[in-house]
């Protein structure tokens, strides 16, 4: 679960690293009575949404005056914004952050995020000088500039490992106790909120001599969120696909792509190995849909009808082992689907395992318009392009 850079910061916050005063605004009037509230003679104007690239995008602004935040609030309230990470559809912007202008003039930029490393299965910081950057751009065009520290749990984050940074961040020694103590927090952060990333880019050194994070992109463990009550308050759904968060609640896993075969699959690696076969023979998977070893029929009717109501799909694939989920419910769920929701594209169906032979029997008598029948995984990715084409 992500969530939007003002809330990133409330949770750097409490962990003791700095970040810039702020307040959030859903509107102009609030967006100037923050600014007000911050007191100074400058402000950044933040657009809040969950994807990189805001500030090449328009999404923030320098204020030099209460009045300038109300014409930029104006602006950008309401505004579709299309980063390289919102697709060519964009986000619309619902709410701003107001934040403190900083010293910057001779101020240093760097990156520094902590993700987890899972080839070495411990958390790894990676840092760089060349903060503002996409790091993606950084390790194209400049993968020498690129730290990466691994920090081992079962020891934590030590002095040697701040060290390591700071020498290749090319931090001062003078300074490099206040970095320390800027990256323990991050780790502490990572840690003790479950978090999968927590990236800053960029924290800077002001020209007072201090760390601070001046983005925020935290993400979270979705598994180890009923420990943290505080930060599912902070989701945002209308920032998240529709049709996923409608799948959430009937237990499904699906995730929306850009393609035209949707699939319908059960366990996450079977669905992986379905798009990848997909891809090998030339056509486009449309979704990453996993019902589960406990799927109903009632569960397979829901998937077919998300799936469906991506105008984009051409064709279903149904590839499903029957071990613990039965094949006949399956079945059984793709009868219950023809009757609710109109399926006017070819579905392909690979039933394998536990009940295969009943649930060929299902569909055979059921009579499905446009079902095609396959015999293997292959088979069924070939039959899938074709009918499309």
């Amino acid at each position: 679960m992500n969530i939007h850079e003002y809330q990133g910061k409330i949770i750097l916050k409490k962990y003791g690293v700095e970040v810039p005063s702020g307040e959030v605004a859903f509107t102009v009037d609030e967006a100037k009575e923050a600014a007000r509230r911050l007191g100074g003679n400058l402000w950044v104007v933040k657009a809040q949404i969950h994807a990189g690239g805001r500030g090449k995008a328009g999404g923030v602004k320098i204020a030099k005056s209460v009045e300038e935040v109300g014409t930029l609030a104006h602006d950008l309230l309401g505004k579709t914004l299309v980063t390289h990470q919102t697709g060519p559809d964009g986000k619309k912007i619902g709410k701003l952050y107001i934040e403190e202008g900083l010293p910057m003039q001779n101020a240093k930029e760097f990156y520094i995020a902590i993700v987890l490393d899972r080839t070495l299965e411990m958390p790894i910081f990676i840092a760089s000088t060349e903060g503002g950057m996409e790091i993606e751009e950084v390790a194209e065009k400049n993968p020498e500039k690129i730290i990466k520290v691994p920090v081992d749990p079962t020891i934590g984050f030590r002095s040697f490992h701040a060290l390591e940074l700071a020498l290749g961040l090319g931090i001062a020694k003078e300074h490099q106790g206040h970095f320390a103590a800027f990256a323990k927090g991050l780790y502490d952060v990572f840690l003790g909120e479950d978090a999968e990333q927590v990236e800053i880019n960029p924290m800077v050194f002001t020209d007072d001599h201090r760390f601070v994070a001046l983005d925020a992109k935290l993400g979270f463990d979705n598994n180890a969120l009923y420990r943290h009550k505080d930060i599912l308050e902070m989701r945002d759904l209308s920032e998240e696909e529709p049709s996923e968060v409608e799948a959430g609640h009937y237990g499904l896993s699906y995730v929306k792509l850009d393609g035209n075969v949707g699939c319908m699959v059960n366990g996450a690696g079977l669905a992986m190995a379905t798009m990848d076969i997909i891809k090998y023979e030339g056509g486009q998977p449309a979704n990453f849909l996993d019902v589960g070893g406990g799927a109903s029929p009632e569960t397979v009717a829901k998937g077919f009808e998300i799936i469906l109501g991506d105008k984009n799909v051409k064709a279903i694939f149904v590839n499903i082992f029957g071990g613990i989920v039965r094949c006949d419910r399956v079945a059984n769920g793709i009868l219950e689907a023809t009757k609710l929701t109109k399926v006017e594209v070819p579905i392909v169906v690979r039933l394998d395992g536990t009940n295969a032979k009943e649930a060929a029997e299902i569909l055979a008598k059921a009579n499905i318009k446009n079902l095609i029948v396959a015999s293997d995984l292959k088979d069924g990715a070939r039959k899938a392009i074709n009918a499309i084409k």
